[in-house]
C-alpha cells in the first residue's frame, strides 16, 4: 500500500490542559519531509467536554467533533468516519493513524507508519514511554519489570503483548472491512486489533517508534493505561 492520505483520530474529554502539546507534537508528525506529498487531516472528537478542549483543538488546526456519550470507541470511531469523508480519498490509499489527547508523538510517528504501510503492514501497533512519573516510590521501575517483562534478552525481535489507542496506526482499507472501531466504553483498540489479527490482516506489534504519554493516576478512560498505573500505585503505596 502506498498511502496518499493519512487521518490523524484523537479522543478527548476534558483535555484542554494536555491537548495543545499533543496537537502540537502531531502537526510537527505532519510536517515530517517524507510527507511532503501526502494530505493529513486531523480530527479531535471533543466527547462531552465541559472545559475549552475544543476551543484548543481549532487553535491548532484541527478538525473538531462535538459529541455527548463520553465513549472513547464511538469517538475514536466518529473521528475516523468524519476523516474518511473529509479526505474523500479511496480506502485503499488511507491510512488512520490514533493517539490520544494526553501523548506527544515524536516527529517522525507519522513517517514510520508510512513505511510499514508502504512495506504492506495493515496495522501497527505501537508501544508508549513515560517520562513524567508521580512521586510513587518503586511505581515507575514496578511498571517497567510488567511491561517489558515479554521482551527477550538476545537480539530476538520483540512481537510486544500492548495495545495502545495511544500509538496505532491502521489501512482504512482493513479498517472497514472489520468494521472499524467498536463503541466501546474501554479497550475499543484492543478489540480492533484483535479483529484484525483474527482475520488474517498484517498487523506489526512493533516497538521501535513509541510514544510518550502521561502517568496521571486520575485517567479521563476507566480501565485503560492511567488506571493499570493507578493500581500499580496503589500496590506500592501498600508495600511502603
Amino acid at each position: 500500500m502506498t498511502p496518499e492520505a493519512i487521518a490523524v483520530v484523537i479522543p478527548a474529554h476534558n483535555e484542554e490542559t494536555l491537548l495543545s502539546r499533543a496537537l502540537t507534537a502531531v502537526n510537527d508528525a505532519a510536517r515530517h519531509p517524507a510527507l511532503a506529498d501526502l494530505h493529513v487531516m486531523t480530527v479531535v472528537a471533543a466527547d462531552a467536554c465541559v472545559d475549552d478542549t475544543a476551543e484548543v483543538a481549532e487553535a491548532a488546526g484541527a478538525s473538531v467533533l462535538h459529541l455527548g456519550s463520553q465513549n472513547p470507541g464511538k469517538a475514536r470511531a466518529a473521528a475516523a468516519q468524519h476523516a474518511l469523508a473529509a479526505l474523500g480519498t479511496p480506502a485503499s490509499v488511507t491510512w488512520i493513524a490514533s493517539t490520544d489527547a494526553d501523548s506527544t508523538v515524536p516527529p517522525n510517528w507519522l513517517a514510520f507508519q508510512l513505511d510499514q504501510a508502504r512495506d504492506g503492514w495493515e496495522a501497527v501497533v505501537g508501544t508508549v514511554t513515560v517520562t513524567r512519573w508521580p512521586p510513587v516510590p518503586q511505581l515507575a521501575d514496578r511498571h517497567r519489570e510488567l511491561y517489558y517483562a515479554s521482551r527477550p534478552t538476545c537480539g530476538v525481535l520483540w512481537r510486544h503483548p500492548h495495545v495502545h489507542g495511544a500509538n496505532l496506526g491502521v489501512a482504512a482499507e482493513a479498517y472497514q472491512k472489520i468494521g472499524g472501531f467498536p463503541a466501546l466504553p474501554v479497550g475499543e483498540d484492543h478489540a480492533l486489533v484483535s479483529a484484525l489479527e483474527r482475520n488474517g490482516h498484517r498487523v506489526l506489534r512493533t516497538p521501535d517508534c513509541p510514544v510518550e504519554t502521561s502517568s496521571r493516576l486520575r485517567p479521563r478512560a476507566v480501565g485503560g493505561f492511567g488506571d493499570h498505573l493507578a493500581q500499580l500505585a496503589a500496590e506500592e503505596g501498600a508495600m511502603h
